[in-house]
């Protein structure tokens, strides 16, 4: 009997993610699926009638390989405006078939084999193999959990960086914690990078989800970073359309050029019809200029009904995420307390642990709220069990 032929596999240790297998039990057992980041509700209608005015105005054949111009403008603006810096439309900016092939490419662009790239933990699960596969090398460093929620440590990340450290990976609004970054820390990571050729990968896809006040510090506001980061953002996060895959990268040209060598190879371009949809809507700045005051109040109605649990709320500065610490719940590890959670109680969360490349228990699991209020409150009834 013929053997298939073995193929010596270059991601050897990633399997079945987390999101997958807890959105799976979940619904096998029916339970409400507050694990993975998606919403379960509609994006705007006058968006979608306006990728369906542009299907039908024959806009459906390749569109430039860096994406349209209107949309690559309209970023540029968006930026401008909201952060006072001016990328320059055609060479600086591409639109990517979601952040995570912006992630993706950003790095294998500049990540050469033997070079180091520091990753904060915990951090998104696609950040590690893109390193890998790039031939680089993770070099971890964790944040610290204290009363204030979780921080980023910039004297171990100083501590961190060697003669081979060509990039910092930076996640701002953080998932999985909710945590922001600050100007003090957007000052702590200049003071680390002067005066060195390290590149800065920031992934910023929650850039409008922040709360209470505050204002998202997109490294671009930062000249003096701005110079060396490749900014990531996602319009499915920012529109509720997690399944259309489509994001931006905005960098300077000369890290722009070698951004595109790669992209031109990996995807090529991104869905045209989309694209020209997403240009006429961002004419309006009202949906994303909205959004913390929409997300903000779906954080309180949730963190108000978790009050009534015996979960300790972490702080949930930014993002669509509230993570909780359970120990007065329970001792399981995190994987299992959620898998737990699932099977008895009825919702599902994501065990912090599943972030950081070798686990890491903190007795923390993350619930994310981008959810229908009939779904969070069928989810607190649920949990006012506990």
């Amino acid at each position: 009997m013929n053997q298939p032929v073995e193929i010596v596999s270059k991601l050897p240790k990633v399997g079945t993610t987390i999101f997958t297998v807890m959105s799976t039990l979940a619904s096998e057992k029916n339970a409400v699926n507050l694990g993975q980041g998606f919403p379960d509700f509609d994006c705007d209608p006058m968006l979608v009638d306006a990728v369906t005015h542009a299907m039908k105005s024959g806009l459906n054949q390749y569109p430039p390989m860096a994406g349209v111009a209107q949309l690559r403008n309209a970023i540029a603006q968006k930026i401008q405006t909201l952060h006072g810096h001016r990328y320059n439309a055609d060479s600086e900016i591409t639109v990517t078939a979601g952040a995570t092939q912006g992630i993706l490419t950003s790095i294998q662009c500049a990540v050469h084999a033997g070079d180091e790239v520091i990753v904060i933990e915990p951090s998104y699960d696609s950040y590690v193999p893109a390193i890998e596969l790039a031939g680089g090398v993770p070099v971890f460093v964790q944040m610290r959990i204290g009363s204030a929620g979780y921080s980023v440590p910039w004297d171990l990340v100083g501590a961190a960086i060697t003669g081979k450290t060509r990039l910092i990976m930076i996640n701002t609004p953080h998932n999985p914690t909710g945590s922001i970054l600050r100007k003090a820390d957007i000052d702590a990571l200049a003071n680390i990078v002067r005066g060195t050729d390290i590149l800065i990968l920031a992934d910023e896809v929650y850039e409008h989800m922040v709360y209470d006040g505050h204002h998202h510090e997109s490294l671009c506001r930062h000249p003096e970073l701005a110079r060396r980061t490749f900014i990531n953002s996602s319009f499915g996060k920012t529109y509720h359309v997690t399944g259309w895959k489509v994001g931006f990268v905005a960098a300077p040209a000369a890290l722009m050029a070698e951004f595109r060598k790669v992209h031109q190879f990996n995807v090529f371009t991104v869905n045209t019809p989309v694209q020209y949809g997403l240009a006429e809507y961002m004419k309006n700045p009202a949906p994303y200029v909205e959004l913390p005051a929409f997300y903000q109040r779906k954080r309180d109605l949730f963190r108000d009904g978790l009050n009534n649990t015996r979960f300790k709320l972490l702080p949930s500065e930014g993002t669509y995420f509230q993570c909780v610490e359970y120990g007065a719940i329970s001792s399981l590890s995190e994987a299992e307390f959620s898998k737990w959670l699932t099977t008895e109680i009825g919702v599902a969360a994501i065990p912090v642990s599943a972030f950081y490349d070798t686990p890491q228990e903190s007795g923390i699991v993350r619930f994310c709220f981008a959810k229908k209020d009939e779904t969070l409150r069928l989810a607190l009834e649920r949990l006012a069990k506990l």
